[in-house]
């Protein structure tokens, strides 16, 4: 009879590549959509070094601020909008994009309006449980200071959940680029929410 020993402990993944993040699944519209943009960052750890395999999920509304639900009853508009998106990181940047559309404001549970934002969803090696978080945007500085949850991040944390526009676009030709990394620990540590 031969002696079966515990295994030692293992992080979680790295199987993101493997089997999440497949072709095209970083495009939740096409370029040529109204208010179409590009969402490019980098994932970083404690030391400011890339992970290379991350594995990001984004949830977002429309542009009129309703999200592609079973329970709404809408269509989903030209150019195929899914509002929902994974990508996965560059093995050796530990870089990332989405290309979407800028989303319209939503009200939360108890109606106040929410600025423009992309909910994400963090996976990666060493990561027990998933990180939330969300990503606004710089050049929506009003519903920003409106924003109930923005509102709620220390001042000086608010920065680390706020994309900045690096080029603007044509509108029906290129999209505007915004950047924003994530750091998962440590300096700049991005703020995640317990959900």
């Amino acid at each position: 009879m031969s002696r079966r020993d515990q295994t030692p402990s293992q992080t979680v993944g790295p199987f993101f590549h493997m089997r999440l993040g497949g072709a095209q699944e970083n495009r939740l519209c096409a370029p040529a959509v109204a208010g179409a943009l590009r969402l490019e960052g980098r994932v970083l750890d404690g030391e400011g070094q890339p992970v290379g395999d991350a594995l990001l999920e984004v949830w977002q509304a429309d542009g009129d601020g309703r999200f592609c639900h079973p329970l709404d009853r809408w269509p989903p508009e030209p150019g195929r909008f899914t509002g929902f998106g994974r990508a996965t990181t560059n093995a050796k940047t530990g870089a990332y994009a989405f290309e979407t559309r800028k989303p319209g404001r939503v009200r939360d549970a108890a109606g106040a309006w929410q600025a423009p934002h992309l909910s994400v969803v963090v996976f990666a090696r060493g990561l027990l449980g998933h990180l939330y978080t969300r990503v606004y945007f710089d050049d929506e500085v009003r519903p920003n200071a409106e924003d109930p949850v923005l509102s709620s991040v220390p001042p000086e944390r608010r920065r680390t959940l706020v994309a900045s526009r690096v080029t603007a676009g044509s509108p029906g030709d290129v999209p505007d680029v915004y950047r924003h990394d994530l750091v998962l620990q440590g300096e700049g540590e991005t703020v995640f929410f317990d959900v």
